[in-house]
C-alpha cells in the first residue's frame, strides 16, 4: 500500500519573506506515529510542509492529512486535490475532532479523538476494502503502542527532532482549551508506562530532548519514576507543567536532578478573576511569583505563556503584564490574543451570546481578534498585543531581565536565549532556507546546559540543579494525536 502522510503548513511558515523558527522546531510525531502502525512492506512517505515543499504529483492509495484550525483551509485544499486523483483522504487532528460536519465535506474518512484505538480498527477495514467515514475514539490507553516512526522524520530540518510525548491530555479543565473537545467520550488524560517511556528517550541520540506533553507533571507517580529513571542518563530536556506543579515540593527537584533545564508554564492572567471566569482553578491562590523564584533557584529557565482579552482586561493588562514578567526575570514569554477555538465552552459561550465575529479560521491564530471584545476595543486588544511581545524584547527588556539573576552566568544565559530566540530572526531565516536548522542545536544545547555549569548546583536558595528554559511556543507542538 502507498501512503502518503501530510502535516499542512500554516501561511505565516510559507512567508516568502520571512521563515520564523517556530515553525521549525519540531517534526509531525503524531504522524510518524500513525505509521507505527504500518507493515513493512507498505511504502510511506511523511512531508511536513513547515519546512519542505510538497510533491503533489503522486498517486498514493491513502492520504492522512493532520488538520489544526489555522492550517483547515490548505488541509482542505490538499484533500480535495488527492480525491480528485482517485486518492483515498483521512483527516484527523483537534479541527476535525471540532467540526466533523465541516471536514466530512472534504474527505472519505474522519478520526474524532484521539486515534491509538481507531486508527488500526480503520486500517483493517481499508485493506479489507471496506472502510467507514467516520472513527471515533472511545477506547484510551498508550499501551502496547508500536514504535514510532522515526526514520521517516527528516532530522536536519528540525532544531528539536527528538521530540516526545509520553502522555495525552491535562487532568485540568479550561474553557478556553481544545482538550475537552478532543478527548469526549473517554479518558482526558492518561500516560504510557514508564518503561515504554524511557525506553523510547533510550532510543533517540544526542542529549536534547523536548517533551511535547500538555501537562508532563500531570500523574505525580509516573512523572515521579519516569524522572529516577532518567537520572544518569545525561539528557537535557525542556517541557511544560503548571504553577500549581512547580509549587509542589519534591517532584520539581527530581526532574531537575533528571536533567530538566526550562519550562512552559502558563500563567495565562495575573487577574483571578479571569482565571475563575475560564475555569483555570488551578493556578487559584498561587503565587506565581514564589513559583518562578522556585524555578529559577534550581536553575530552570522560564517560558511563560500569556493570554490577553479576557472580559475582566483593560487597555492596562499589557504593561502590567510586561513589567511583572520583565522584573521576575523570565527568560522569554509568548503572549496571546483569547481565542475561542470551536468545541471549547469559551466557543459555546461566546457563540450563545452572539459574539463571534466569523469563522475565517486563518483567522483565529491568537494574533487575530474574532470575538466582540469587553473592557477594550478590538483595536487596542491586537495593538496591545503586539507592543507586548516588542517591549518585552526590546534590548533594554532582556537586559533588565538578565540583571535580575543572582549570578552572572545565569545572566548571560537569560541574554542568550531570549536574545537568540527573537532578535536574530533573520539569522533564523537564512538557516531555515539553507537547511541548516539541526547544526543550530550545540547552541541550543551549550545555552541549556548553562555554558558548562550543568555538573554543579545552580546558585539560589534551593541549589539543585542547572538552569535552563523552554523555546518560544510550546503550544504550537504536537501532541501526537491522530493526525
Amino acid at each position: 500500500m502507498r501512503v502518503k502522510m501530510i502535516l499542512p503548513a500554516l501561511t505565516e511558515a510559507k512567508s516568502p519573506y520571512f521563515r520564523p523558527i517556530k515553525y521549525s522546531l519540531f517534526p509531525p510525531l503524531g504522524l510518524a506515529t500513525l505509521a507505527g502502525y504500518l507493515r513493512d512492506d507498505d511504502e510511506v512517505v511523511l512531508q511536513d510542509e513547515h519546512v519542505e515543499q510538497l510533491d503533489l504529483e503522486d498517486e498514493p492509495d491513502l492520504v492522512v492529512i493532520q488538520v489544526y484550525i489555522t492550517s483547515a483551509r490548505r488541509a482542505y485544499e490538499l484533500a480535495d486535490h488527492y480525491r480528485r486523483k482517485g486518492s483515498w483522504v483521512a483527516l484527523g487532528g483537534l479541527h476535525v475532532t471540532s467540526l466533523p460536519q465541516e471536514a466530512a465535506r472534504h474527505a472519505d474518512s474522519i478520526f474524532l479523538g484521539p486515534g491509538e484505538d481507531t486508527w488500526p480498527v480503520f486500517l483493517g477495514d481499508f485493506r479489507g476494502g471496506r472502510p467507514k467515514p467516520l472513527y471515533r475514539s472511545t477506547q484510551r490507553t498508550l499501551v502496547g503502542l508500536p514504535r514510532i516512526r522515526r526514520d521517516l522524520i527528516k532530522r536536519p530540518l528540525y532544531l528539536v527532532p527528538n521530540s516526545i510525548v509520553v502522555s495525552r491530555g491535562c487532568p485540568h479543565v479550561c474553557d478556553f482549551c481544545y482538550k475537552e473537545a478532543f478527548f469526549e467520550g473517554g479518558r482526558g488524560f492518561y500516560t504510557q508506562t514508564v518503561e515504554d517511556a524511557l525506553a523510547e528517550i533510550e532510543r533517540l541520540p544526542g542529549r536534547h530532548l523536548y517533551f511535547l506533553d500538555d501537562h508532563l507533571f500531570g500523574n505525580r507517580r509516573f512523572a515521579s519514576e519516569l524522572f529516577e529513571g532518567m537520572r544518569g542518563m545525561g539528557r537535557l530536556w525542556q517541557a511544560a507543567g503548571t504553577v500549581q506543579s512547580v509549587l509542589r515540593p519534591g517532584l520539581l527537584e527530581q526532574a531537575v536532578a533528571a536533567g530538566l533545564r526550562s519550562l512552559f508554564v502558563g500563567f495565562e492572567t495575573l487577574n483571578p478573576k479571569s482565571l475563575k471566569a475560564q475555569r483555570k482553578f488551578q493556578n487559584l491562590s498561587r503565587d506565581y511569583g514564589a513559583a518562578v523564584r522556585r524555578l529559577h533557584d534550581l536553575g530552570v529557565m522560564v517560558n511563560g505563556s500569556f493570554v490577553f482579552g479576557m472580559d475582566e482586561d483593560d487597555s492596562s493588562v499589557f504593561e502590567r503584564t510586561v513589567e511583572w514578567a520583565i522584573r521576575q526575570g523570565i527568560e522569554t514569554a509568548t503572549f496571546h490574543i483569547l481565542t475561542p477555538y470551536p468545541g471549547t465552552a469559551l466557543y459555546q459561550r461566546m457563540q450563545a451570546e452572539g459574539r463571534l465575529l466569523h469563522r475565517d479560521w486563518d483567522l483565529y491564530d491568537t494574533r487575530h481578534v474574532v470575538f466582540r471584545t469587553r473592557g477594550m476595543s478590538a483595536e487596542e486588544l491586537e495593538s496591545g498585543y503586539w507592543r507586548a511581545y516588542h517591549d518585552f524584547y526590546r534590548w533594554g527588556s532582556i537586559l533588565r531581565g538578565s540583571l535580575s539573576k543572582d549570578h552572572p552566568v545565569a545572566a548571560v544565559r537569560h541574554f542568550a536565549y531570549a536574545a537568540g530566540w527573537k532578535k536574530f530572526e533573520p539569522l533564523w531565516d537564512w538557516v531555515i532556507r539553507t537547511k541548516r536548522v539541526l547544526r543550530m542545536r550545540p547552541v541550543l544545547e551549550q545555552i541549556l546546559r548553562g555554558f558548562g555549569r550543568e555538573a554543579e548546583a545552580a546558585p539560589g536558595k534551593n541549589a539543585g540543579g542547572p538552569r535552563e528554559r523552554a523555546t518560544g511556543l510550546h503550544e504550537y507542538a504536537e501532541d501526537g494525536q491522530l493526525a
